[in-house]
C-alpha cells in the first residue's frame, strides 16, 4: 500500500518505521524546516520505499491510508485536515494519532468527506507498542472503522474500538487515574518520586504488562475469581477510592516532581534509558507473542 505519514516528529517517525518494515511505500509530509533530515535519522528501517515532501496535499494525493501526527492544537488540526480532506482520494481513511482530541471535533474541518475521518491513536513508540485506539466520530462510516481496524491488524497491532468519544480516549484516561494518585502522593509527602516509580515498575506494573486490570483481579481471587475478590476486598477498595487525592499542578508540586525525577535519574543518560526500555519491550513482546493467551 501507499501510506501517507503527515507530521514526522517522534510519533510520525515511529509509524514510518512500522509501515516500512511491513513492506509499504511511505510518503512523508511535513512543512517544518529540517523535517526530512530528522525523519531519516530517526527511521530504523530500509528507506528505499520512503519519499518526503513538505507539501501535505502532495503527500496524500495518491495515498491509500493517511496517518496524521501533528501537534495537539485544534486550530492547527483544522488547517491540516482541511488540506487532507480536499487532497486525499475520497475513499482513503484519514486517521489522526491525536492523544485526546475527539474525532467529531476534527471532522468539522472536513466538509467533503467527514465519513472517512477517525482517530487511530498509538502508544509511543508505535513501531513497538501494539495498542491502537480506533475512535470513530459522529459522522464516521462503519466502512472506515473496519478498514482502519483491518489495516492496523495487518501491521501486527492490537486495535481496540471505543464505543463513545471521551477526552483522552481510553488508555490515557486509565494512565491519568494512576498519575493523579502518584502526584497526590508526592504532594502529601507520602512517598518519593523514585519509590512511586519502583512500586509500579517492580510490582503491579509487571502483571499489567501481561493482563489488564480485570483479569489480574480475577486471577488473584483463586477459585472464586473476581466474585471472591469483590466480596472480600470490595468494601476496602471503596474506602481507598474515597481517600484518593485530587492534586493540582501547583508550582510547588511541579518543582517537587521535577526534582524527584532528576534525583531518580542520578545522571543516567536518558538516551541509554530509552534504548534499554525499547530493548526490553522487544523481548517482552516476543515472549508474549509465543504464548496462547497473552
Amino acid at each position: 500500500m501507499r501510506i501517507a505519514v503527515v507530521g514526522t516528529g517522534v510519533i510520525g517517525a515511529s509509524w514510518t518505521t512500522l509501515f516500512l518494515r511491513h513492506g509499504h511505500e511511505v510518503v512523508a509530509g511535513d512543512p517544518a524546516p529540517g523535517a526530512e533530515g530528522r525523519l531519516r535519522a530517526a527511521v530504523a528501517a530500509d528507506q528505499g520505499r520512503l519519499s518526503f515532501t513538505p507539501n501535505l496535499a502532495e503527500a496524500v494525493a495518491d495515498a491509500e491510508f493517511v496517518q496524521e501526527n501533528g501537534p495537539e492544537r485544534p486550530e492547527l488540526k483544522d488547517e491540516v485536515f482541511a488540506v487532507l480532506d480536499a487532497a486525499a482520494p475520497p475513499g482513503t481513511v484519514l486517521a489522526s494519532s491525536s492523544s485526546g482530541l475527539p474525532p467529531s471535533r476534527i471532522q468539522r474541518a472536513c466538509p467533503a468527506h467527514p465519513e472517512r475521518v477517525l482517530v487511530g491513536h498509538p502508544f509511543n513508540p508505535p513501531h513497538l507498542i501494539p495498542l491502537v485506539e480506533v475512535v470513530p466520530g459522529a459522522r464516521t462510516a462503519e466502512a472506515a472503522v473496519g478498514t482502519a481496524m483491518d489495516f492496523y491488524r495487518s501491521l501486527g497491532r492490537r486495535p481496540i474500538r471505543l464505543r463513545r468519544e471521551l477526552p483522552g480516549h481510553l488508555a490515557n484516561r486509565l494512565q491519568a487515574a494512576l498519575w493523579r494518585e502518584a502526584y497526590s502522593l508526592v504532594e502529601r509527602g507520602a512517598a518519593s518520586v523514585a519509590d512511586i516509580d519502583a512500586a509500579i515498575a517492580h510490582g503491579p506494573g509487571l502483571r499489567w504488562a501481561l493482563l489488564g486490570p480485570f483479569l489480574n483481579q480475577h486471577l488473584s481471587g483463586g477459585p472464586g475469581g473476581i466474585a471472591h475478590v469483590l466480596e472480600h476486598l470490595g468494601p476496602p477498595m471503596e474506602e481507598w477510592w474515597a481517600d484518593l487525592g485530587a492534586p493540582r499542578l501547583t508550582p510547588e508540586l511541579t518543582h517537587a516532581v521535577r526534582e524527584g525525577v532528576r534525583e531518580e535519574l542520578a545522571g543516567t543518560p536518558e538516551a541509554g534509558l530509552v534504548a534499554e526500555r525499547d530493548a526490553l519491550l522487544s523481548l517482552l513482546l516476543d515472549a508474549k507473542n509465543r504464548t496462547d493467551h497473552l
